[in-house]
C-alpha cells in the first residue's frame, strides 16, 4: 500500500513560508523552490534499497553500502515542475530526466496534454513525478496514468503544496503511488486555486504572468 507523507521537517516549513510570501521575488522563490526539492528529495529517498559492496580505503578493505536495484528517473509536470529538477539532481545526479507536458483547460479543469519525452527504459526506473501544486489533482493524475501507460511501475509523486481535493484524487485514482507534500493546505478556491497557498507557481517560478 502507498503512503502519504506530509513533511513536518522545519527548513521544509521555513522555506515554504518564503515562497508563500507575495512580495518573494522570482529570484529567490526559484532559489527556495531548487531548495526544497532537494530536502524533499533526501526524505522521498529515505527507503531505497541498498546492498553491501567490498571496496578498498586509503587503510584496508571494507564493506560499504550502496544504493541497490532500480535506476532512478525524475519527471516534471511542465512546466512548474521544472523547478524542481535541479535540487532533485543535487541528490541524485545519475538520474534521467523526462518531461510530460499538461496544461489545464480554465473552463473545465481538465488536464490537456501537449508533451510527452521520457527515457527510453522508464519502466525499469524508479520515478519521482514533480509538479511544485496539487490542487485539484486533475494533471497529477494524468500524468501518472500516461507513464503507467508507458509501462511506468515504481512511481513516487512531489509536491510542495497540496489541496485535500488533490490528494484525495490521487489516493483514488492510483493508490500504488507515495505521495510526498511539502505542505497541505486547507482547500480550494472556485477558481481551483489552493487556499492558502502561493498563486501561481509556474508564474512565480518563470516572472511571467
Amino acid at each position: 500500500m502507498a503512503k502519504t507523507v506530509v513533511m513536518d521537517h522545519p527548513l521544509i516549513q521555513h522555506k515554504i513560508g518564503i515562497i508563500r510570501k507575495k512580495d518573494t521575488s522570482s529570484k529567490e522563490f526559484r532559489e527556495m523552490i531548487s531548495e526544497i526539492a532537494m530536502l524533499m528529495c533526501y526524505e522521498a529517498t529515505r527507503e531505497l534499497p541498498l546492498c553491501d559492496v567490498e571496496i578498498e580505503t586509503p587503510i584496508c578493505s571494507t564493506t560499504v553500502k550502496e544504493l541497490a536495484g532500480k535506476k532512478m528517473a525524475v519527471v516534471p509536470i511542465l512546466r512548474a515542475g521544472l523547478g524542481m529538477v535541479e535540487g532533485m539532481l543535487a541528490m541524485i545526479p545519475a538520474a534521467k530526466v523526462g518531461h510530460i507536458g499538461l496544461y489545464r483547460d480554465p473552463k473545465t479543469l481538465e488536464p490537456i496534454e501537449y508533451y510527452c519525452k521520457l527515457p527510453s527504459d522508464i519502466a525499469s526506473r524508479e520515478i519521482f513525478v514533480t509538479d511544485p501544486m496539487l490542487a485539484t489533482g486533475g494533471s497529477a493524475a494524468a500524468a501518472i496514468t500516461m507513464l503507467k501507460e508507458k509501462g511506468a511501475k515504481k512511481i513516487h509523486f512531489m509536491c510542495i503544496i497540496a489541496a485535500p481535493e488533490g490528494v484525495k484524487k490521487m489516493q483514488e485514482e492510483h493508490p500504488d503511488v507515495d505521495l510526498f507534500i511539502g505542505a497541505l493546505d486547507d482547500h480550494l478556491n472556485d477558481h481551483g486555486y489552493i487556499v492558502p497557498g502561493l498563486g501561481d507557481a509556474g508564474d512565480r517560478i518563470f516572472g511571467t504572468k
